[in-house]
């Protein structure tokens, strides 16, 4: 067995795309050797409070919403984590808006993990009805991005 050396720059790395990304964890492996970061859940403090109480049912819909875009049948999810991007480069036009016909195929956006950008691709032909990504946002696994109708 190889002894593993810890580089401890890499894990402050790690941890500052952690808070630049508000991703609850993150890893990289290299051959054998893996290193995980993760953040663990600090909020639990913050709807124990008084005023938290009060809008908490008007927070109830808004959460709904995104499990309702998930499960309708155009809906286009991220099949990784990462932060989704609508144009190609900064300044250029984007893949695709709000009304606009794709083709099965079609890039719709790009997910930058790990410093690679990969393609999004239209799963069939129709209209974007709904853009619920924001770009330049994180987005975790199985996050609905688009609906295509």
């Amino acid at each position: 067995m190889s002894k593993f050396n810890i580089d401890n720059d890499a894990i402050r790395q790690l941890a500052e795309l952690l808070d630049d990304t508000n991703l609850t964890e993150i890893e990289v492996a290299a051959g054998d050797n893996r290193i995980r970061v993760a953040r663990q859940g600090t909020m639990v403090a913050a709807p124990a409070a008084a005023p938290a109480a009060a809008p908490a049912p008007a927070a109830a819909p808004a959460a709904a919403a995104p499990s309702d875009a998930g499960s309708h049948p155009g809906a286009v999810k991220s099949p990784m984590v990462g932060v989704v991007y609508f144009a190609p480069e900064p300044g250029a036009a984007p893949f695709i808006s709000v009304g606009s016909s794709v083709s099965e195929g079609q890039t719709l956006m790009l997910i930058e993990a790990m410093k690679t950008f990969n393609p999004i691709r239209a799963p069939k032909s129709g209209k974007v009805t709904q853009i619920l990504a924001t770009d330049g946002h994180p987005v975790e696994y199985d996050e609905p991005l688009v609906i295509i109708e």
